[in-house]
């Protein structure tokens, strides 16, 4: 089997690094595209995808998701594939962005949704591990945390919590065609 490179991950990596230095550059970018329940109940919808690639935590939360991004894409996108990578990490985020915008309706944006949604995929891999994937103790046992803590997370109303549980929802759902490359 030959390695599967992450390159759907660098390519997300490289958008979402461009926007985030955008935004950096001409804060007034932020106040076009950040999740606005206002302005998407005026009929702009498009604020709930371009919220995933902009970050209201600036510059720390840029660097912050971009490292997220890093490792948890670059994992998920070997063990799921590019085309299952891609319904979690934009499905989960799209979900995330969509449930703080109906139910918790704050103002913000960032991919920490969508990595959260790639978190919950890979903590139910990591409990339910395919065939030929060995998985260390110490992973199991912190990926028993993921969706504890993504519980207590929708409980307390952070809007991370409903993403991961999609991404444990639907790697349960994929779980018959997991591939794992060296």
């Amino acid at each position: 089997m030959t390695q599967r490179r992450p390159w759907l991950t660098a390519a997300v990596f490289v958008v979402t690094l461009a926007c985030g230095i955008a935004q950096l550059l001409h804060r007034p970018l932020y106040d076009v595209v950040v999740r606005d329940p206002a302005r998407i109940n005026d009929g702009q919808w498009y604020r709930l995808v371009t919220a995933m690639f902009f970050q209201d935590g600036w510059a720390a939360g840029l660097i912050t998701n971009l490292i997220l991004l890093a490792v948890l894409g670059s994992v998920a996108e070997r063990v799921f594939g590019r085309g299952r990578w891609l319904v979690l990490y934009f499905g989960c985020g799209l979900f995330g962005q969509l449930m703080s915008y109906l139910w918790l309706n704050p103002v913000g944006a960032g991919n920490s949704m969508c990595c959260a949604g790639l978190l919950g995929a890979l903590a139910y891999v990591a409990l339910r591990p395919p065939a030929g994937l060995a998985v260390q103790p110490h992973l199991r046992i912190m990926a028993i945390a993921v969706p504890v803590l993504a519980v207590v997370g929708t409980v307390l109303h952070d809007n991370h919590g409903l993403p991961a549980l999609l991404g444990i929802l639907l790697a349960f759902l994929m779980r018959q065609k997991l591939s794992v490359a060296p």
